[in-house]
């Protein structure tokens, strides 16, 4: 892994500049980038899996005017680490961030990982090469319920949608809430009573909501005269939890309509167990599965109609003909799927990604490819079309070969990092067009055909079948990944002036 991480940065190093400019010509415009962040959206969306019932016209109309990378994956499935990844470019298996680490105000990740520590951010990469700088919502890692908990780096944007140190919290309505003794529920809820782990429908209008008002501003940033290039970074909130947008997302998912995931009782039989199983225990007894899958289908359509006014708006505006647009999303999400619910493990389900590119004039618009991403080749992609140097901290490898040929071959697998509670080390997943490999830190591993069982049924690590496919990936683990960082003692960017505590894996 650390050989395939020198040969990014000599990639990087030889990224090819802009055309020169014939002697008293205009320079080349740059063009612009709408960067559209989404989180916890999985790949129940129509141009991935088409989960029964799943809404997404809008994201259909995306698939059609870009390429569809159907298997990326995050550098790490939590919101911290795997927004720092994609805005720096640097893996965890490098930067030792792993881990959501809670309780910062401001861009701590410079504390919490010396390699990080004078890392270029993808927007102020951008604004140093003569962009306007400009974003909203959660890009770094922020909470509705958590006001003044980011992680966001305020010097690396011109103009920021409300303040960029408290982005979410105070743009979300909650509903009118009841107790669990109210509702006839057990006790046990993850996540407590503030009902933040729960599914409803908000009594607003779409415009009273947080992401609505974060797309109105970007709206506006696309309207202004396009006299300099543009990079606008839009982060969108829903689906994560709380599944609590207006009733109108929730009626086009009527209840008796949803359907559970693909699932088996035993699906944890011949897999390591995640150890968040009191989670599903207690949306089964409570006989809620399928409420809460209604609530995130819900919110997944009303955020698809976000993105579709963003693409409106793109369309009406002076920048629509040369503008590349990225849509990503921090990590993949479990909705009871081998009794997990949310994120915080390494199956294909939770790293995968919704990710599309477009790039006028390069990008084969309405293909799909299976080549192997991870969300770190984002930034060195950027960088080369838009004519700029990357940075040497990027660990990724541009993904402009496959805008040009989706068909092109990628010779390197994608990599997730993770460190579960209780472990010393971290565990990695590796994928490549149809297998995935999991190595745990004890030394446990889980292979997988995703071709034959895309819902990852059945371990075939010791299958005799597949040992020349598993020593392959097995080459590609990482041989000397960083140690986990934690929360650091003292850091000025600490939230609360308090000594250091252990990081959590989780919220």
């Amino acid at each position: 892994m650390l050989a395939l991480l020198a040969t990014a940065l000599l990639h990087a190093a030889a990224a090819t500049p802009a055309a020169a400019t014939p002697a008293g010509a205009a320079p080349p415009r740059r063009p612009d980038v709408l960067f559209i962040a989404v989180d916890d959206l999985n790949d129940y969306i129509s141009p991935l899996d088409n989960h029964p019932g799943v809404k997404t016209p809008h994201l259909e109309r995306l698939a059609r005017r870009s390429v569809t990378f159907a298997n990326a994956h995050c550098a790490a499935p939590a919101c911290h680490p795997s927004r720092v990844a994609v805005m720096t470019g640097v893996h965890p298996v490098r930067s030792g961030l792993y881990l959501n680490l809670f309780g910062a105000h401001g861009p701590r990740w410079r504390d919490e990982s010396p390699v990080l520590r004078d890392a270029v951010v993808l927007s102020r990469h951008f604004r140093d090469h003569g962009y306007r700088a400009a974003g909203g919502g959660k890009i770094f890692h922020a909470l509705q319920w958590t006001p003044g908990d980011s992680q966001n780096d305020p010097a690396a944007w011109d103009a920021y949608f409300r303040d960029p140190l408290d982005p979410i919290a105070a743009d979300w309505p909650r509903p009118r809430l009841r107790s669990d003794v109210e509702e006839g529920l057990t006790p046990g809820r993850p996540l407590g009573e503030r009902r933040l782990f729960g599914a409803a429908p908000l009594d607003v209008t779409d415009e009273e909501t947080g992401d609505h008002k974060v797309v109105d501003w970007a709206l506006g940033e696309l309207a202004r005269p396009a006299d300099q290039p543009l990079f606008l970074a839009v982060g969108l909130f829903r689906p994560h939890i709380p599944w609590e947008v207006p009733p109108k997302w929730f009626e086009l998912h009527p209840l008796k309509d949803v359907k559970l995931p693909e699932h088996r009782p035993d699906d944890l039989g011949d897999a390591r167990d995640h150890g968040r199983r009191d989670w599903h225990r207690w949306v089964v007894e409570n006989g809620l599965w399928e409420k809460f899958v209604q609530g995130y289908l819900a919110s997944v359509s009303y955020v698809d109609h976000q993105i579709g006014r963003l693409l409106d708006g793109l369309d009406a505006s002076p920048r629509r003909e040369h503008t590349i647009i990225v849509l990503w999303s921090d990590h993949g999400f479990h909705l009871g799927e081998k009794q997990n619910w949310e994120k915080f493990a390494l199956w294909d389900q939770t790293t995968r990604v919704p990710c599309f590119i477009r790039a006028p004039g390069v990008s084969r618009d309405g293909a799909k490819t299976r080549a192997p991403v991870t969300l770190t080749d984002l930034y060195p992609t950027l960088c080369e079309l838009a004519g700029l140097p990357v940075p040497p901290q990027c660990d990724g490898l541009s993904l402009v070969p496959q805008l040009r040929d989706p068909a092109a071959p990628r010779d390197r697998p994608a990599l997730t990092s993770y460190v579960f509670r209780g472990d010393p080390a971290p565990s990695h997943a590796v994928a490549d067009t149809r297998h995935r490999l999991i190595r745990h830190a004890n030394g446990f591993e889980e292979l997988y055909d995703l071709a034959l069982d895309p819902h990852e049924f059945t371990n075939r690590a010791n299958d005799p079948a597949l040992a020349e496919v598993k020593a392959r990936l097995t080459r590609d683990l990482p041989a000397n990944a960083a140690a986990s960082v934690g929360i650091p003692a003292g850091s000025p960017l600490n939230l609360r002036k308090t000594p250091g505590k252990k990081a959590k894996a989780g919220r």
